[in-house]
Parts: structure tokens; sequence; C-alpha cells
């Protein structure tokens, strides 16, 4: 496929490059989750599904409350709409820890990142999240700080 000027494999790739996002979107450890301005989830990854326990089908349309456990909705929706109406995050892109629900009910420690997501004419069109399951490392600190804060006999 290759050739020395190398149009061939240029021409490849570039024909490519939707069907490679899709990959890379669906084969990241990472959960991710894209939702409209409204908050309706549009995209959905297997990893999401791993994490939050929610197939596609039961995802895809469904608002983020579907994630968010319902004492932390309405301070998620106030950043959410200010930052879809300023198009600036609080957190500028660097991850937080906060808390998501699994389908169980069984609630989560997330490290999540934000971005919003703009269209061709910077418009914003919605918001993305990348998300991982932290909570084993949360509970271990959490015992580890409790074990050197008690005091010894």
């Amino acid at each position: 496929m290759r050739e020395v000027c190398g149009y061939t494999e240029t021409f490849w790739i570039n024909s490519k490059i939707p069907m490679i996002a899709e990959w890379i979107i669906e084969q990241t450890s990472d959960a991710l989750i894209y939702a409209d301005r409204e908050g309706k989830i549009v995209r959905w990854n297997e990893a999401a599904t791993t994490l939050f326990g929610f197939g596609k089908d039961e995802a895809l349309g469904a608002s983020l409350d579907l994630i968010i456990p319902e004492h932390l909705r309405a301070p998620h929706w106030k950043g959410f709409d200010a930052a879809v109406g300023s198009g600036v995050t609080r957190l500028g892109g660097h991850p937080t820890l906060t808390r998501g629900v699994h389908k169980t009910g069984k609630k989560l420690y997330v490290e999540m990142s934000f971005a919003l997501v703009k269209d061709d004419a910077s418009q914003i069109v919605g918001s993305v999240a990348m998300a991982r399951d932290v909570t084993e490392r949360v509970e271990r600190e959490r015992a580890a700080r409790a074990a050197t804060a008690t005091p010894s006999q």
C-alpha cells in the first residue's frame, strides 16, 4: 500500500478517519459520555457500560441523571448550565473526583474530566466526559487514613 510519495497511505488514512475515531472511542478503557446541550446522552461507549452498568440501549437518549446520584443533581445541573451558557468549564479540563451511580444503585467514586464540544462555527453543541472508577483506591486511602488517625493503645 505504501508509495514513495506517501499519497496512497495518506489517502487511505484520511478515508478511514471516521472509522478510526469510532475505534478509539469504543476501545479506550475510560468511559466516554457525550451529552447534548440539554444533557441528553448521545454517545456512550463500551467502557461506560462497564462502569455504570447501563447498556447503550438504556443510556442513549436518557438524561445524565441516569448516572448522577440524586443529592448531586442540582449542583451538577447548575454547573452544566453555567458551562454551556458561558462556554467555560469551572474545572478547565482537569480531572475531578466525584460520585456516580451504577445501575444496581451502588454509589461509585469516579474521576472525571469534562470538555465542552463546539461545532465548526464554535457553537457549543454539548459536553463530553471521560470517567474511570476509582472506588477501590478512594476506599483504600480512607481506610489507611482512618487507621493512622486511630490512637494507639
